[in-house]
C-alpha cells in the first residue's frame, strides 16, 4: 500500500504546526526553493541533498541551521518537507525535558519524516545523549525503573531526518554538532533581496505599494525577513488609517517613525543601550550583565536579538573586556566620541 502523501500549502503548514493557519500566513511563508529569496549558498546545498535523497529514495541526512532569529530557519525546514513530500514535526528544544519526551516524538514518526527542533542548543544534556544513537543508529536505549529493578529497553525508530535550528551554535556540544551531515549558517539579507520580499508580501496581502515604500521598509528591516513582514503589516494598517491605503515612501517613513524605528533600522532598545554606554561608561568596555540590568532587558535577548545586528553594522564592537561603542554608534545617537573613547577601541 503506497505511503499517504502529506497535505500541501495551508494544510501542510497547519499539520506541521498542529494549529490552524490562515491563507495569508501560508502565502507569506514560501514552501518551495523557487519562492525562497536569499541565502543562495545554503539553498544550493539543501537542493543537492534533497535531490540526492529523492534519487536514492532514502531519508534526508541530518541538517543543522544556525543564525540570528527571523532569517528563515523554520521556513527552510518546511520547504524540505514539502519538497520531499514528507511530514514535518515541529518542537522547541526547551519543551523536551526528559528522555521519555524524546522517545514519544521519535516513535510517532514515519519513515522519512522530518523532526524540526528549534533552539536545539537548549535541549537538556541528559536528553541530548539519547539523540546520538537515534541520529546514527535509529534506535533508543531507554532506562526503565531505578535501582535494582532498573533495566534497559531498546526501541527501534523509523529512519528520520533531524533538522536542528539554533541562534547560538557555539552552545552546541561537539558530539551533537558532528552528527549533522550539513551545518550551514544563515546570514542577514541584502537590501535588494529584502525589497523583493516586501514586494512579494504586499502582493500576496493585496496591499498597494510603490517603489519608495518598499525601499523604506527594507532599509529599516535590519536585514531580517520576519521583521520586514512585521513592518509590512504595520505599514498596511497605518496606510489604511492615516493615508489612502497606499504604502508610499512618506507613509512608510511616518509609520516606522511611530514605531520608533529610525532610518538605520535602530529601535528604541538599541539606542537605550548605546546611550547607556556613551553617557555612563564613556563608550565602554561594558559587560553584558551591566547593560542588561541598566536597560531592563534579559541578557540572552540582548545577545541574540540586538547585538548581532549592531555588531555586524559596526555600531558596537565586542572585546574580551566587554562591549564597546564605536564612532558610528556615537553618531547614530547624535553624540561624538571623545579622543579617550576612541582610544578604547584601539
Amino acid at each position: 500500500m503506497p505511503k499517504e502523501q502529506p497535505p500541501k500549502g495551508t494544510d501542510f503548514l497547519a499539520s506541521a504546526l498542529a494549529a490552524p493557519v490562515s491563507s495569508a500566513e501560508a502565502a507569506l511563508r514560501p514552501l518551495s526553493f523557487a519562492d525562497f529569496a536569499g541565502q543562495t549558498k545554503t539553498v544550493e546545498r539543501l537542493k543537492v541533498m534533497v535531490g540526492a535523497a529523492k534519487r536514492r529514495g532514502e531519508a534526508l541526512n541530518h541538517i543543522l541551521l544556525s543564525g540570528p532569529p527571523g532569517l528563515g530557519k523554520t521556513t527552510l525546514a518546511f520547504i524540505l518537507g514539502h519538497e520531499l513530500g514528507r511530514n514535518v514535526r515541529v518542537i522547541a528544544g526547551p519543551v523536551i525535558e526528559k528522555p521519555g519526551d524524546l522517545a514519544g516524538l521519535l516513535t510517532n514518526l514515519e519513515e522519512g519524516d522530518l523532526l524540526f527542533i528549534d533552539e536545539i542548543h537548549r535541549i537538556p544534556k541528559t536528553v541530548e545523549e539519547y539523540l546520538y544513537s537515534a541520529m546514527e543508529d535509529f534506535r533508543l536505549d531507554i532506562m526503565i525503573d531505578q535501582g535494582p529493578n532498573a533495566r534497559s529497553v531498546r526501541l527501534s525508530i523509523p529512519k528520520f531526518t533531524l533538522v536542528g535550528a539554533t541562534t547560538r551554535s557555539g552552545l552546541l556540544t561537539a558530539p551533537l554538532r558532528s552528527r549533522f551531515t550539513l551545518n550551514t549558517r544563515l546570514d542577514y539579507y541584502q537590501r535588494d533581496t529584502l525589497i523583493g520580499i516586501v514586494q512579494r508580501s504586499c502582493s500576496l496581502l493585496k496591499v498597494e505599494l510603490d517603489a519608495g515604500g518598499a525601499q523604506e521598509i527594507a532599509r529599516r528591516a535590519r536585514g531580517t525577513p520576519r521583521i520586514a513582514n512585521n513592518l509590512v503589516n504595520f505599514c498596511r494598517d497605518f496606510a489604511q488609517e492615516k493615508a489612502n491605503g497606499i504604502i508610499t515612501q512618506p507613509v512608510a517613513a511616518a509609520a516606522l517613525e511611530l514605531l520608533e524605528i529610525d532610518a538605520a533600522g535602530l529601535d528604541e532598545m538599541d539606542k537605550r543601550m548605546m546611550r547607556l554606554m556613551a553617557e555612563h561608561h564613556q563608550g565602554g568596555p561594558v559587560g553584558l550583565g551591566t547593560i542588561a540590568i541598566a536597560v531592563g532587558e534579559e541578557a540572552d535577548t540582548i545577545e541574540e536579538v540586538h547585538e548581532p545586528f549592531l555588531i555586524q553594522e559596526g555600531f558596537l564592537a565586542r572585546t574580551a573586556q566587554g562591549r564597546i561603542l564605536t564612532p558610528k554608534g556615537y553618531h547614530a545617537i547624535g553624540l561624538k566620541a571623545s579622543s579617550s573613547d576612541q582610544g578604547s577601541l584601539l
